[in-house]
Formats: C-alpha cells, sequence, structure tokens
C-alpha cells in the first residue's frame, strides 16, 4: 500500500492519506507527529479509522480533498455541476500524485517532505463526466497551509460549476467557533458561539470582501483566547463574492468530527465552462495552532511577510488630506498643510478625492480621471513639486472601479456599466460600478491610471472601492459579473504594477472593506477603517491583525473631534492607537498648537525609531480578566527587544487593575522595561502610579514578567502606557 504523505513544517504537520481508489484524504491536520517514516504515517491513518456507524453506507467512508455524494459524504459538497441540466456527481480516478519541496526539489524523506513544508499536486478524472481534476496542497515554511482545485471541462458542450470549496478536517476537540462580523466605520466586530451540529455559513455576496467578512473562521477548544488554546482557521483569499463554512453532522463519525470550508461563492450560471475551458479556485489558507489565536496569526504573518511582494522598504509615515480639507482644494492651503507636515517628520504627502473634473461634492465626477483645470491651472505640478522639495513621497487618491452617472463617462458610455441591459441598478454613494469584464473599460482605466502615474512620477496610489456591487451582470452574456469583475480587477492591477514596479497601492474600500489575502497579492497595505476615533480603531486593528501584520494595515492620528464618531480622545491616545500599524495623520495639522506639533513631532521619531520592530515582529495580544483594558505588542523574532501598549478603554469596577502579564518574550532571558513618555504621561488621575513607573525603568525575567507581570497604572479611560522592552 502507498505510505500517507507527510508534511511538516513550524510545528504543524498534514498527513495526506492515498488509496487505490479515490482522491486523497487528510488522516492529520494540527500538532506535529514528529518525523514519520512510511510505516509510522500508516499507522497514524489505522490508528484514527473509526467503525462504521449504523444505518450508514456499507462501505466506511473517507473525508476525501474534494467530499462528494458518491463518496457517501452528506455534507456541504466539494463540487457541485451540471451539464445540460443533468447533474453530476463526480467519482475521480486519480491520475498522478507529485511530492516536492517548496523550492521544487524532491521530498526529503519517504512518503511526503521534511520538516520545511512541502507541495503535493494531484491529478484526476471522471472520464463518463467529462471532467478533470487538479489539487494543489502546500505547506508552508511558517506552518500555513494552503489548498486549491482546478476542474476543466474535457466533455462536450458547456459544463456549469455550482460550487468548488477547499475542506479539511477537524477533530473532537474544536467545540468552539469565531468569526468576525461589522458594518462602515465599526469593521470587525468578533462573534462566538458553539460548534454544534449542523453548518455555520458565512457567505458574503457583496462583490467585493465586505466589511463584515469573518476574515478568519476559527474553530477551537471551549474557552480558547488568543495565548491559549488549540484552534483551526480558515480564510478565502478572494476579493470578491466568497464563503466560509464550519460542519458537523451527527452521523457523520466514520469521516470527520467536522470540516472547515472556503471557497469563492458562484452566482447562478457564472461559470460555465466550454470544451477545454478550466476554472481554479483562490487560494484558501488554513492554520493551525497550539497556542490560541496568537498563534494563528503568526503563521499567517509569516507567510505574507515571506512572499516576494511583500513591501520591502520601511514604511514611511503618511499624511492624507482627507479630513485635513475634504473637497476644498486650494494650492496654497495645501502647500502650507505640506510645510508643517515636512516639519513634523512626515514622509509620505498623499491628496485625496477632490482633484478631478467637476469633483466639489461627491456626486459628479467619478471616472473623469483628469485633472480640474478650474481648481489646478498647472495641473498637479506645482503641489507634488513642493511635497518632493520638502524631502517627502507624492500619492493620489483613486476610485478607478466606480462612476457617478453624473459624470463624462457615463454620458459617453451609458454601455460601460456592471448591468443588465435596459436596466440600471441602484445608485450607492451617488455611484454605479464600471464593468471591468469589458476589454474598453479596463484598457480605458489603465491608460488614464498609467498617465497620472508616469506624468507626476506617483509614489503611491489610495484605491478606493465605495459601494458594494448590486445585480452585477455582464450585459455582453447576460451572465452574472462578479467573478469577472474581480478577475479583471486583479489584472488591470498586476499590469499596473508592471508598468511602475516602484508604485505601491492602498486597498481601500469605503474602510476595511476589502481586507483579504487576494487583494494583498496586488497591493501594499489596507485602510483598516474610515473611522480614525481611536477607541474603535483599538478594536479594529486588534482583529484585524488577526489575519495581517502591522505594516500592511493603514493607521492614522485624527484631529480632536472623530470624524465619524464625534468622540473626542487625547492626542496622545491617537498616537498610541496609530503606532501599532502603517502609521500616518489625517488632520489638518496646520491648526495645531505648538504643543499638539510638539507631540506630533515626538510621536514620528517614535515611529521611526520603533518601525523596525514594530514592522517584523510577532503581534501578541494578552487574555487580560478585565475586559475594559488591553494589552497588546509586537516582540523581536529573536526575543531581544518588545514595545507593549496597555491600554483603558472604560473605567472598571476593580479599583486598580492589578500584576499583568507581558507575553511572548523568552523566559531565560533578562529584561529592562521602561515607559516611553515622548508623548507625554497618561492621565493618572487621583492615584499615585506603581513604584516600579515612578523609578522609570525596572529589570526583570523573561520569567517574571509572563508569569508574574507588573502592576499597571491606573488610567483615565483613553489613555495608554507604552512600554519598551529591551534585554537587560
Amino acid at each position: 500500500m502507498t505510505p500517507p504523505i507527510v508534511l511538516r513544517a513550524a510545528g504543524t504537520a498534514l498527513v495526506i492519506d492515498l488509496t487505490p481508489e479515490g482522491l486523497p484524504s487528510v488522516a492529520h491536520w494540527g500538532a506535529d507527529l514528529g518525523p514519520l517514516d512510511g510505516g509510522a504515517a500508516r499507522r497514524v491513518v489505522e490508528a484514527g479509522a473509526p467503525p462504521l456507524p449504523h444505518s450508514s453506507v456499507d462501505s466506511p467512508g473517507r473525508l476525501t480533498l474534494l467530499p462528494a455524494e458518491a463518496e457517501g459524504w452528506r455534507g456541504q459538497p466539494g463540487v457541485a455541476g451540471h451539464r445540460d441540466g443533468v447533474v453530476a456527481y463526480p467519482r475521480w480516478r486519480v491520475g498522478s500524485v507529485r511530492v516536492s519541496a517548496l523550492d521544487g526539489g524532491s521530498p526529503a524523506e519517504p512518503g511526503g517532505a521534511a520538516g520545511e513544508g512541502g507541495r503535493v499536486v494531484v491529478t484526476a478524472a471522471d472520464p463518463g463526466l467529462g471532467l478533470a481534476l487538479e489539487s494543489e496542497v502546500r505547506m508552508e515554511r511558517g506552518g500555513l497551509v494552503r489548498l486549491r482545485h482546478a476542474v476543466t471541462n474535457t466533455g462536450n458542450g458547456d459544463w456549469t460549476l455550482d460550487g468548488l470549496l477547499a475542506v479539511m478536517p477537524l477533530p473532537p476537540e474544536a467545540t468552539e467557533l469565531l468569526d468576525l462580523t461589522g458594518r462602515w466605520c465599526r469593521e470587525r466586530v468578533p462573534q462566538r458561539q458553539p460548534f454544534g451540529y449542523g453548518t455555520r455559513l458565512r457567505a458574503s455576496r457583496r462583490g467585493r470582501t465586505g466589511h463584515d467578512a469573518p476574515l478568519l473562521l476559527v474553530a477551537g477548544e471551549a474557552g480558547f483566547g488568543f495565548r491559549h488554546g488549540e484552534v483551526w482557521g480558515v480564510h478565502v483569499a478572494w476579493s470578491g463574492d466568497h464563503a466560509h463554512l464550519a460542519e458537523r453532522l451527527p452521523d457523520e463519525a466514520g469521516q470527520a468530527a467536522g470540516i472547515l470550508a472556503g471557497g469563492e461563492l458562484l452566482r447562478p450560471g457564472e461559470i460555465r465552462l466550454a470544451a477545454g475551458a478550466t476554472y481554479r479556485t483562490p487560494w484558501v489558507c488554513y492554520a493551525w495552532s497550539g497556542a490560541g489565536l496568537d498563534g494563528l496569526s503568526a503563521r499567517v504573518h509569516a507567510w505574507l511577510r515571506d512572499r516576494p511582494e511583500h513591501p520591502p522598504q520601511p514604511r514611511p509615515l503618511v499624511l492624507n488630506t482627507w479630513e485635513a480639507v475634504y473637497f476644498d482644494h486650494d494650492l496654497d492651503r495645501l502647500r502650507a498643510l505640506a510645510d508643517v507636515a515636512a516639519r513634523v517628520g512626515v514622509e509620505r504627502f498623499v491628496l485625496d478625492d477632490g482633484w478631478f473634473t467637476h469633483r466639489r461634492h461627491d456626486r459628479a465626477g467619478l471616472g473623469d480621471w483628469t485633472v480640474d483645470p478650474t481648481v489646478w491651472p498647472d495641473g498637479l505640478h506645482p503641489l507634488f513639486r513642493h511635497v518632493r522639495d520638502l524631502g517627502m513621497q507624492a500619492g493620489l487618491w483613486v476610485e478607478p472601479e466606480m462612476v457617478n452617472p453624473d459624470s463624462d463617462l457615463a454620458r459617453a458610455h451609458p454601455d460601460w456599466l456592471l448591468a443588465a441591459p435596459g436596466r440600471t441598478p441602484r445608485e450607492w454613494r451617488h455611484q454605479l460600478v464600471l464593468d471591468l469584464g469589458r476589454p474598453e473599460v479596463t484598457e480605458y482605466l489603465l491608460d488614464r491610471l498609467d498617465a497620472l502615474v508616469a506624468e507626476y512620477r506617483l509614489d503611491y496610489l489610495k484605491w478606493d472601492h465605495n459601494r458594494d456591487l448590486l445585480e452585477a451582470v455582464h450585459a455582453p452574456t447576460g451572465a452574472a459579473g462578479v467573478h469577472r469583475q474581480t478577475a479583471a480587477l486583479y489584472r488591470l492591477l498586476a499590469e499596473l504594477r508592471r508598468r511602475h514596479p516602484t508604485l505601491e497601492i492602498e486597498s481601500c474600500a469605503s474602510g476595511g472593506g476589502r481586507v483579504d489575502l487576494g487583494i494583498l497579492a496586488h497591493t501594499d497595505r489596507v485602510w483598516a477603517s474610515d473611522t480614525n476615533d481611536a477607541l474603535e480603531r483599538q478594536a479594529i486593528q486588534r482583529w484585524t491583525g488577526l489575519l495581517l501584520p502591522p505594516e500592511l494595515v493603514g493607521s492614522h492620528v485624527g484631529g480632536p473631534v472623530a470624524h465619524t464618531t464625534g468622540r473626542t480622545a487625547p492626542l496622545p491616545f491617537r498616537c498610541a492607537t496609530s503606532l501599532f500599524g502603517h502609521a500616518g495623520i489625517e488632520w489638518d495639522i496646520t491648526t495645531c498648537t505648538d504643543g499638539e506639533l510638539a507631540v506630533l513631532t515626538a510621536w514620528t521619531a517614535l515611529y521611526r525609531e520603533l518601525r523596525p520592530l514594530l514592522h517584523t515582529g510577532v503581534t501578541v495580544r494578552a487574555d487580560l480578566p478585565d475586559p475594559t483594558a488591553w494589552l497588546h505588542g509586537v516582540v523581536a523574532p529573536d526575543r531581544a527587544a518588545a514595545v507593549f501598549c496597555y491600554a483603558r478603554l472604560a473605567t472598571s469596577p476593580a479599583a486598580y487593575p492589578g500584576r499583568v502579564r507581558l507575553p511572548g518574550l523568552d523566559p531565560e532571558r533578562g529584561y529592562r522595561v521602561r515607559p516611553r513618555w515622548e508623548l507625554g504621561e497618561p492621565n493618572f488621575g487621583h492615584v499615585e502610579p506603581p513604584a516600579w513607573l515612578r523609578s522609570g525603568e525596572t529589570v526583570l525575567s523573561g520569567a517574571a514578567l509572563g508569569r508574574a507581570g507588573l502592576q499597571m497604572p491606573v488610567l483615565r479611560p483613553e489613555n495608554a502606557l507604552l512600554l519598551h522592552v529591551t534585554e537587560a
């Protein structure tokens, strides 16, 4: 019998069982089992095989890489489709199984790859149905597992694909589920529930990832947290319609104790494969951790940082003009804003919405990507020349996928809309959607964007997407258009970056409406939310960090009164919140007092000092018993340094917070802990801070800091204490 394939990396193992009939199945996904030869791997498979339950199929079933009814699986099918109305239930016959190291070489141990990950490619076919399959499984070096499928129509006539999912098994210990929901300006809200029998489906039909996207759908041991509990998570790396699901059936003990699955959510008739045509799923990413959610984050973050396209340069501190001037563009005013920005330490100046023809408000001009001569008679050259003379990079806001009905483009090309013939979808923020599936549309957009980037030597584009897609129909065929739209967007971004290799692009979608690993294959950061309210941002960034490391998450210091909530917050708290991301400013700082400018200048210097640590280290979040206070931070990869933020969100029933443990440090080392007061002391109220804090520093072992902790001070709400930890 063929020995199972064993992939191992960074404490994670994947055991893939091969049998003479049917697709391979995953016998184990989770903690590393140590080096396994073929015999030991076979015994792992056999030890986990349950007996056949009563009132079931007459032969044992297996949860394969693509479970189907033909195998006795009664849960969510891995593949569904039909030909001329005749439903297809594939019975795959495996053609080949290829195992290789990640660099393309041969695996180092029999039956699988060594402890540095590996790649498995399975080909199969069902000749009777006229279908061929290729499944690819990758174990990345950081332990992240990525899975995708491709199905090809090898028969006569069209074959309609209704769904194609990546599926992984869960063990009985996974009894609780966590995912995220949200809305505009309140993204990334966690929600938990027991993982009982049935299906927990998170389906998005927004045409973009969505403010309510789960990011990671997580199953885990009851009560798991950031630093404890065994957890398994799934993420679909796709920016269009998508589905994440967890499922457990009461009578499927012969196949799996539960599953995590994900893939593109296909609309009726959206994928019709002509003879010889292929559909390939997006990558679906799976992560396991034996030490809570921080372990999941570490695996995803490590993989992101290991990509060739990960931003290689230090993330420059940004000033974005939106909340400073809105649509009121005036060269002298913006020059003055740039002067102050350079003085406080800004490195990139981004001109937001309002620079193009007819754009004095948000109801006109989208699609007309020409500089408005009535506002900018000499174009944007005088402003960007001034910005560069001050030593800053130049960036520009665009929203290429949308069009205002009141625009020259919409009047000239009403047929370019993503809409069924004779029907116009509802407007959203006074916008309609351009059909990127039409080559002439993407050609127009590419020409205009290419010209802008070239003429103004832009370093950066803030690429916005301010509405969901409704009634998304590709008019030339009458087919559902979300898949075509998303694929065309990726091609457009890829070609623009090919022409301008140093250009950086931000994914903004009315804030955090397009945050996923698919868009980040083509962009350099995301805008986490349209709110710069620091209290809201503490939560939004905390949970966005479940998927993304800080350097990919835009985070700006807003004005004293939050634009979106009306809440006021002290400047040091706003600065401390923005520090743990790709930091910036979104505020008319020409109105600042000398004291405020001094704080901003000190903050930008602190950001530049800590940036190498913040943007390469391991994200950690403590599980504090008091929900009104959070502690989070970043620990250097070698654990020689760390920076933590202790944030007070609201008042507590407790008079004093007690000791707080600092996670992630090396218990065998000694550390010096000192507060960073560059932003000013937080508001301690009427209670004297603890002695170690008054003295300015303390030296303790990593074991003492991680197991006993430090007494935290009483802080007024919306105050934060920054702690810098270095090796003693």
